[in-house]
This record gives C-alpha cells, structure tokens and sequence, in this order.
C-alpha cells in the first residue's frame, strides 16, 4: 500500500474515531453542544481526506472535479462547526461577524453547484501526475472560477473572527486555551488557505490537502476537550461511566491519564498511562509508588512541583523521566490540575501524560550536533564561514579572521569572492553552478588574498544547508590552509632535481675515461683521413673519388663525436621532469652507446631484449637515461668479480600488464646480501667499496615521480632490477 493512503486512511480514521467518541459523549450529556460540533468537525475532516484521497488517485478530469466538488461540502461543515464551537466552547466571537461568515460559505458552497464544475474550476481540462510521498499523484489543470475569490473571501472573514474571539478570550484570562485552540485555529486556516491557493494557481506542484491541517485543529480540539472530559469525570456521580469515557478519549489522542485520590492515596490509570509507568493493568498504586518511578535525579523536583500545586491548588506541569522495571528509560510530559474537596482543600489530582522519549532523544541529539558544530568553527585551524544564497558572508571564525587580517564586521555581509585572488574568482561562476547542482563543491584548489596581499593556497569544500523541501538555506565553506605543504612540495621537487642532477654527474664522472676513448676514435679517424685526403690531392691529377669517399667517412665520424657529446649535455644539464611520449626501444638504444665502451673495456657482454612492439610509455627521457645508466652501471660493477666469460648483462623490456611496461636489468654477479636488501634504496648506504648511495636513491625518487616503483630481486646467477613506467595511449611524435 502507498503512503497517500496510509497516511490520508490513518487522518480519517482518527478523525472518525474522534467524532464517535465525542458523539458518544453528547449523546450521554445533550447540553454537550460543544462535543457536538467537534464531532461534526471530525467526521468532516474525514469526509475531507477521502475527497482528497480520490482526488490524487483520479484517472479523468471529471473524477477529479467531482472530488473536489464535494471537498467544498465538507469544508462548509468544517468553517460552520468550528463557528459554533468557538462560540459554545470558548464563549466568544462577536455573533454578527459569524453569521457573516456562514452567509459568505453558503453562498459559496451554492456556487460550487452552480457555477462550472465546482467553485475552483469552471472546467478541469487536464490531470498532471506529480511526485508526492514517493509516487505520482493527480493534480487537476482547467480554467480556473472567478467566484472562487467569494470562499477564500470567507475564510479570510473566519480567521478574523476566531482572531477577534481569542484576543477576547485572552484579555478573560484563559490564555492557554488561547494558545491551543484559537492559535491553531488561525494558524492552520492560514496555512490550509494558503496551500491551496499555491496548488491552484500552481505555483506550487502539489496536491490540495486541507485534511492535513485541519487534523491538527481537530488534534488541537481534542487535546482540549479532553482536558474538559478529565474535568467532567472527577465531577460526574457515575465514576465507571467517566472513567470510560475518559479513557477513550485519551486513548485517541494517544495521552495517558491519571487520577490521585489524594485522602486515600490511591491513583487510576488508564491503561496507556499504566503501561507508560511499568505497571501492570489493574494494579493498585499509590504516589509513593509513582514517585518511585520517577528517575533519582528527577525526583526531588518531581515531589517539589506536586507540593506547590497542592499548597496553591494551582495546575502542575513537568517533564521528567521515569526507570521502568527492566530498567529501560522513558521522558514523560505531565499536565495536572489540582481539584478542591470539602473546606477547600485539594481532594484529588487529575494529569495527563504523554511519552515525549523521542522527542527528547531528537532534542539532544541536536543539541549535541548544534554543540559539535559550534566548538568545530570556533576551534578549528580551517577557515570557515556561513554563506547565504547570494553568496555574503553571514559569519566567519576566528582562524580566518586572524589569517586574513580583517575585523569581524568588515566580512560580514560581504561577497565571499571579496577574499579570493583574481584567478580563482574567475573561477567562481562555474563553481557556482556546480553547486547549485550537486548542492556541494569538494577539494577545489583556490588562492585568497589577505588584507595585507599575501596570496594563500587553500583547498576549498562547500556543503548546502537545506530545508525539508530540498531548498538551499545556506551554505558552509571550509578552506584548509595549504600554502606550508605546496612550499614544502616545491623545495622538496627542486631537491630531488639538485639530488638528480648530482647523480648524473656522478654517472657521467665514471664514464669519463671511456667516453674520451670513444670520442678519440672518430677524432683519430678524422685527422687520418684528412691525412690521406691531403696525400690524393698531391696527386697528378688527384683522384677525386677517393677524396669524395674520405670525405664521406669524416663526415660520418663527426657525426658520431657529436652525438656523443650531445648525450653527455643532456644528461649533464639542470632541468625538472618534461613528461613526454616515448619509445621505450628508442630510450634503451640511446643509453646503451654511453656504455658500451665501458663494457668492451671490462669484457662484459651487453644483451638487449627489448621487443619493438611495445606500446609508448610517458616520462621524462633525460631522467629515465639516468635510472638506466645507473643501473647498468651497477650491474656492471657486481661483475668486478665474476671471470670474464660469465660476465653478461641483460637488458629487457615486457608489458607487465594493460597499463605498464616492465623494465629489467639482470647482472650474473653474486646477488644482493639478504640482510642489505631492506636498505637498497635508502641515500648514502652502498654496497661498493668506493660508492656514494645515491644512484639508487636518485632512481626510486624519479621512477615514483613517474607514478611507478622500482625494486630488486636475487637469481640464481646475480641480481635483477626492475621498474616500471606508466603506459599512454598518444603517439610517439616523429
């Protein structure tokens, strides 16, 4: 079943159940008019949420007009009633203003028979379904009835009516029945007027449901006449009768009632009230025992209020909270009024109690959150404020206060943008709208400008404070003050390329010797075919060809000379991490020329298996030709000791899997020590005789700045050490 008509089934059950019982209650007592036009009210109310019901669930416009039709039948016997019962009940209203009314809702209930097809419509043309409770529900769409302004014009009229008899009735002194019946007469009138004047000119797209606030008048009467009912019952001859009567009432209205014969000391209990005090049904009780109940640290106040209302045979109110056998706490709300026996002394009380548990459990419970919160924006090192929709600021905590520079009234009720810097209130509008969408803005990098032009890097989070309804209150911004780890995040980059810049010098330091072997070789090539090139030229007459021929090979070994002097600039030259698309072949191939004099002259075989298929990684080439120098170098070194026929190094390069390739370098050493292994990568610590502990280090460093890892492993002819790089699906540029 859907929750429309759960919710509209329980309003007219409780209605209904309400009007049998004040019917029932005028029936016994004739002179009773004003549980008669209660009970009128109730059954209208009813009458009224069945229309409603049929009106959401109608499936054509003529339904739905007829529905509402009726709706307006049922409402006359609301306005009529309550008319009366203002006048039986609380003894007030001026009598001409309430013929007025009831003049104005005739003619208006005269109208929704005559005019169109009900005083609201002259015609439904259509049904829109909305979201209502969770599902769709009808709401009507037609040509609206001008003589619809002759029912709202009544209405108004009746709340300036009940207005004028509840400012009657307070100036007699009665102001709690002020409070309770004409308040909410006036207030939910108000608001039933106004819901469905917004629904019908579909402001808002709603439902009509005047049930919904006309229960609460109903709930308001009852809660009144029941208090009427308790009184009735101490006074009546028929004590079985009362009590009944009593009982049923209460029970409907879901309060729990009590009675204290206070010469005898003995209390009745209906049975919710027993049931609410853990007593047992028909149970005798007396207020020693009652007291009991009552919770120790409530108690003393408890009996302090019953004595007041016992010396000044005034009414006794108090919330205080009461241990059940099993030792389960319940908050209860007690309302009682002290009644006089002979020579004026109070011979009984009469209370009614009502389990507000979870009411005080919500209360603290938003206490406790309202307290959270207020200690967090007083205490926290974020900055925060409270934002209206407009985008001012409502209010600020002290951290930003202190960090900005500005007194409190010089942020108040400015633009929140008044603090950011030009950039990222450029960035404003679109965060905006994020916001208005999703309703928060998360981890956002910002720059505030304090009052003495200091720029602050913050990390901005934004929440809406929302009403029942989904609309946006308010907002609260939370800036965390980043501007200490982006320095240190910049010092620590600048670091780790001075700490890289060292390591390739390093390396390029080891390869000296072999690199000028390499470059005197084509240099010596050159001066000798110069040499020959000279010689032919004497010649009578020169051979030409021979020339053009020697002069090719120079020009080949220059090329050469400059390559590798280009290499050893690039490795040698300050500069951060240039991410760029790259070919893993073409990154080994550029390394393996620096230290392939190196491994001649140490007899170490240098094997490279490295497939041309391999999909394009992206990375820093200069930085990652460092990590492979460095180890291919090592392993070079872990060989010092091997004979050289076994001396053989391996490069290889595999897809590890979808979204990185594999690099490994395995040396046919001795391996790594097994307790050396945990510090491998730490700086400074080596395991060579004449090492710095850097290479390693600086390798870890640039491949997790790669967003890879590096690690090592033992074989059983050395060690291997591999790393990883990220794959990218762009291009390699040619």
């Amino acid at each position: 079943m859907s929750w429309v008509t759960i919710i509209w089934s329980m309003i007219a059950s409780a209605c209904l159940t309400l009007a049998a019982v004040y019917l029932l209650v005028w029936c016994k007592q004739r002179t009773a008019w004003a549980s008669l036009l209660f009970s009128l009210t109730a059954m209208a109310t009813a009458a009224m949420a069945f229309c409603e019901l049929e009106m959401m669930r109608a499936e054509t416009p003529g339904q739905f007009g007829t529905a509402l039709r009726w709706i307006h039948v049922a409402a006359f016997v609301v306005i009529v009633s309550l008319i009366g019962f203002v006048l039986f009940y609380m003894r007030a209203g001026r009598p001409w203003l309430a013929w007025t009314v009831c003049t104005l809702r005739t003619f208006s209930l005269l109208l929704n028979f005559l005019t169109g097809q009900n005083l609201n419509y002259r015609e439904v043309t259509g049904l829109r379904h909305v979201p209502f409770l969770g599902e769709s529900v009808s709401v009507g769409e037609g040509v609206s009835n001008p003589w619809m302004l002759v029912g709202q014009l009544s209405l108004l009229l009746f709340v300036v009516f009940v207005a004028d008899a509840t400012i009657t009735v307070w100036r007699r002194g009665d102001r709690r029945q002020v409070l309770v019946l004409g308040g909410s007469i006036v207030f939910f009138v108000l608001a039933t007027t106004v819901q469905s004047v917004l629904a019908l000119w579909q402001i808002v797209h709603a439902p009509i449901t005047p049930s919904l606030f006309y229960m609460s008048i109903v709930a308001a009467m009852a809660f009144e006449m029941s208090r009427v009912a308790l009184r009735s019952a101490q006074l009546s001859d028929d004590l079985r009768e009362s009590e009944e009567r009593m009982t049923l009432a209460a029970e409907a209205a879901g309060i729990g009632v009590w009675m204290w014969n206070i010469a005898r000391n003995q209390i009745w209990g209906s049975e919710r009230w027993l049931r609410l005090f853990g007593f047992e049904p028909g149970a005798a009780v007396s207020f020693e025992m009652l007291v009991q109940r009552v919770h120790p640290d409530d108690r003393e106040r408890v009996e302090r209020e019953v004595r007041r209302a016992l010396e000044d045979r005034s009414d006794y109110m108090a919330d205080y909270r009461v241990v059940l056998p099993d030792g389960t706490q319940r908050w209860i709300a007690a309302r009682g009024r002290m009644y006089p026996g002979t020579h004026e002394k109070p011979a009984r009380m009469l209370s009614a109690t009502i389990d507000i548990t979870e009411r005080k459990r919500t209360e603290e419970a938003l206490q406790n959150s309202e307290e959270k919160f207020r200690q967090f924006f007083k205490n926290t090192p974020d900055y925060c404020y409270i934002i209206s929709t407009e985008g001012n600021i409502l209010h600020v905590n002290e951290a930003a206060l202190k960090t900005l520079g500005y007194k409190r009234e010089e942020l108040v009720g400015q633009p929140l943008a008044r603090i950011y810097a030009p950039e990222s209130v450029a960035r404003m509008e679109d965060l905006l709208n994020r916001w208005k969408e999703s309703g928060q803005i998360r981890d956002e990098e910002m720059v505030i400008v304090t009052r003495k032009g200091e720029r602050r890097v913050v990390i901005l989070n934004v929440g809406a404070v929302k009403d029942k309804d989904g609309m946006i209150l308010h907002s609260t911004s939370v800036q965390t003050d980043i501007t200490g780890r982006k320095q240190a995040e910049l010092e620590i980059v600048q670091q780790r390329n001075e700490l890289a810049h060292v390591g390739r010098v390093s390396t390029i330091s080891q390869l000296a010797s072999t690199l000028a072997h390499e470059l005197n070789q084509p240099l010596g090539a050159i001066l000798r075919n110069a040499e020959a090139a000279e010689l032919f030229l004497q010649s009578d007459p020169p051979d030409l060809e021979e020339v053009r021929a020697i002069l090719a090979d120079i020009r080949k070994d220059d090329q050469r000379a400059g390559e590798v002097i280009d290499r050893m600039r690039a490795l040698l030259k300050r500069r951060g991490l240039e991410h760029t698309t790259l070919d893993i072949v073409e990154l080994v191939e550029d390394v393996v020329p620096l230290v392939h004099p190196d491994a001649v002259s140490r007899r170490v075989r240098l094997d490279i298996e490295v497939p041309r298929n391999l999909p394009p990684v992206r990375g820093d080439r200069v930085h990652l030709q460092q990590v492979l120098l460095n180890l291919i170098l090592n392993g070079m070194d872990a060989m010092g000791e091997v004979p050289a026929e076994a001396r053989r190094l391996t490069v290889r390069a595999r897809q590890a899997d979808a979204g990185t390739i594999e690099v490994a370098i395995a040396d046919a050493g001795h391996g790594v020590p097994a307790e050396k292994f945990a510090r491998l990568f730490e700086p400074f610590f080596t395991t060579k005789p004449n090492g710095m502990g850097l290479g390693l280090p600086i390798s870890s460093t640039i491949i997790e700045a790669h967003g890879g890892r590096i690690w090592a492993e033992n074989s059983s002819a050395g060690a291997t050490f591999y790393f990883t790089v990220p794959v990218t699906t762009e291009r390699v540029a040619s």
